[in-house]
């Protein structure tokens, strides 16, 4: 795995990523015993907010021995034009391929952080700017969640669920669409399903009519070991899985309109996950990559019962990222 980058676990074997997932226990388990990554740096650009990934990327480093070079687009450094061949005469001050180039030449990895624009489905589906900086670094690029996939998100919920289960083999999750005021991008759900399909987990992707994933992510699921299914109704989602993972996403028939998508939306608040839906879950475990929306996306008894496992998935970002910066720097 060594100058690879990581924008997607598609782009990894099945045993890579479950010899990462094992790594990363390691880490949790016994802590780092030594410093990979001393004398190295890594360059962390968030162009949108983040609480949980910067704070474990930054410490994900500092433990390796390495250091974090944390910049925030459009504060920290110039605003960034991605597109080739762009006549720069608005808003955007300095191009990715000169931004990459320059950054190559100081650090040994980037790290980016790149939402969808939910205005143009086409242009999000080509994930320009984490394809931009792929392209002109000379250095490994590490998606810290792009248009499209949020891997490290992924295989935190993957060790999770290995924490939680043993292994991956024979397990069957629902990925549940949830309620939010407001169009999500995919790019959480997306990873879930590909990571969870490329380690062999049984997906069942239970969303309303107007709410699918993207045609292509579906059909990368499809190709990996796990199968994977969709239905509109949430309850047969749920009955029989080992776990419940909940993210709100957007409409893809509505992408750029979210007046439209309000009025849709808001016909399906009963999609929230609460306790009576979790009870038609048997003993799954529940999961959500956080922020959430409490009482809207997942009722409180759900976030903060027993069978809540946000926060280890949270603090397994940490390990998870700590593992991959080992096996790639």
């Amino acid at each position: 795995m060594k100058n690879r980058n990581f924008i997607t676990t598609q782009d990894f074997s099945p045993e890579e990523l479950g010899r990462l997932i094992f790594r990363a226990r390691e880490l949790k388990q016994g802590g780092v015993q030594r410093t990979p990554l001393a004398g190295k740096s890594v360059a962390l650009i968030f162009l949108n907010p983040s609480l949980r990934t910067r704070a474990t990327m930054e410490l994900a480093v500092r433990l390796l021995g390495g250091t974090p070079l944390t910049m925030n687009v459009g504060t920290d450094s110039w605003t960034l034009e991605h597109r080739e061949g762009a006549v720069m005469n608005a808003g955007k001050t300095e191009h990715v391929k000169d931004a990459a180039r320059v950054l190559s030449r100081i650090v040994d990895a980037i790290g980016v952080r790149a939402f969808a624009g939910l205005e143009n489905l086409e242009d999000d589906l080509a994930d320009p700017v984490i394809s931009a900086f792929a392209r002109y670094a000379e250095v490994p690029v590490l998606n810290m969640e792009s248009a499209l996939y949020h891997p490290m998100q992924g295989m935190a919920d993957l060790m999770t669920v290995t924490e939680r289960r043993g292994s991956t083999r024979g397990v069957k999750a629902a990925l549940t669409w949830a309620p939010h005021p407001k169009a999500l991008p995919t790019a959480v759900a997306n990873s879930f399903l590909l990571a969870a399909t490329r380690l062999g987990v049984e997906v069942t992707v239970a969303a309303p009519p107007e709410f699918p994933l993207p045609d292509p992510v579906m059909r990368l699921a499809a190709g990996n070991p796990g199968k994977v299914r969709t239905t509109t109704r949430q309850e047969e989602a749920l009955a029989g899985a080992h776990v419940v993972c909940a993210k709100s996403w957007g409409s893809l028939a509505c992408y750029g309109r979210p007046e439209v998508e309000t009025k849709i939306r808001s016909r399906y608040a009963d999609w929230i996950v609460d306790d009576k839906k979790m009870a038609g879950a048997g003993d799954a475990f529940f999961l959500h990559c956080l922020p959430v929306r409490r009482n809207v996306e997942v009722a409180d008894a759900v976030l903060d019962g027993p069978r809540s496992a946000v926060y280890d998935e949270a603090e397994n970002r940490l390990h998870v990222q700590a593992a991959i910066l080992e096996a790639i720097l």
